[in-house]
């Protein structure tokens, strides 16, 4: 084991190593993200396998692993798991290996539309089946997430908002999708290029999936096509958007709902990136803010969305959109 990795050590690791046969196993830190949870890939011979560290009482392992023994038995690839330790917060994965969708994309762009039809192809097919047993998402929790604009955005850049006229113009502009209706398909609310890996027997596996709630099916479309770390197309995004409505079953709202569902994600993460940089110190997130912007004025270009459109218009207009909050450093 390297110097960095016994540094990170999670709490209890060695004792649940040996318990499940890996004792001998060498040790290297493989991710960390936006949570507190960190990755560790274990390397015995021939045998791979991934460390989740999901450490109590900041993370809790069991939505994650809920969710993906329900993709699994679904047919869908999700991380086999091979151990658990929900006292320390360790889960024992199957290694789904390096080959991101996004770093083969950045080396193979001629089979960008071939790979994004994989993946839309996964969301048609979770479409179809019968939902996780997981929370809804309800009214409640849209508004919550569009909140952390006024709650972060906001006051980072100087600007003084009505946070209970935000509320009703979005509760008003939800309330079409807020319906048994649209709220019957396992969501995993962060389906995209960096969360998808390209496996050796040619299909895509999920991972991050942890946070899935039952809602609208165009919510993981956004998340795929209004990608947060890189740049998709609108070329692209048309292309995706209409391969999906061709193969799934989807009724004649389904574009106006992409691009509400689209409004909320973009509206939402501007104020989760905002926050990571005031709150949690990791300023690079602040870089992202141009693309979301981007995105979130595409989607609000909806005639559907002119009430939305009319309050970001008047609260926060173009020319400040792209200024760099106050205090925060020159990326």
């Amino acid at each position: 084991m390297d110097n960095v990795a016994a540094m990170l050590m999670p709490d209890g690791l060695n004792d649940f190593l040996n318990a499940h046969g890996w004792g001998n196993a060498a040790i290297s830190l493989l991710a960390a993200d936006a949570s507190f949870r960190r990755y560790f890939r274990i390397s015995d011979g021939q045998r791979q396998a991934v460390i989740m560290d999901a450490p109590p009482p900041h993370e809790d392992p069991k939505p994650f692993i809920k969710v993906a023994q329900y993709l699994t038995q679904n047919g869908l690839r999700a991380p086999d798991i091979m151990g658990l330790d929900l006292e320390h917060g360790l889960v024992l994965l199957e290694d789904f290996g390096d080959i991101r969708m996004r770093e083969y994309l950045d080396d193979n762009p001629h089979q960008e539309t071939e790979i994004y039809r994989r993946a839309i192809s996964v969301l048609a097919e979770l479409s179809g089946k019968a939902p996780a047993d997981v929370p809804l998402y309800d009214m409640d929790a849209y508004v919550r997430e569009v909140r952390l604009l006024t709650e972060w955005y906001a006051p980072a850049m100087g600007i003084s908002v009505d946070a209970s006229e935000f509320d009703a113009v979005w509760k008003t502009a939800l309330a079409p999708i807020n319906c048994a209706q649209h709220q019957k398909t396992t969501v995993l609310r962060d389906y995209h290029a960096e969360n998808i890996m390209l496996l050796n027997d040619g299909a895509q596996g999920i991972i991050d999936f942890q946070d899935a709630l039952i809602g609208h099916a165009a919510y993981d479309l956004v998340s795929l096509l209004q990608d947060a770390r890189i740049d998709v197309s609108e070329a692209l995004e048309a292309d995706m958007l209409q391969h999906y409505i061709a193969i799934a079953n989807v009724d004649a709202d389904f574009r106006a709902h992409y691009a509400l569902l689209g409004a909320q994600r973009n509206t939402k993460i501007i104020g989760i990136f905002t926050r990571l940089w005031k709150r949690d110190g990791k300023a690079r997130y602040l870089g992202f803010l141009d693309r979301m912007w981007t995105y979130l004025e595409r989607d609000l270009d909806h005639p559907e969305l002119a009430g939305l459109k009319d309050w970001f218009d008047t609260n926060i207009p173009a020319d400040i959109r792209r200024k760099t909050p106050i205090g925060a450093p020159l990326l």
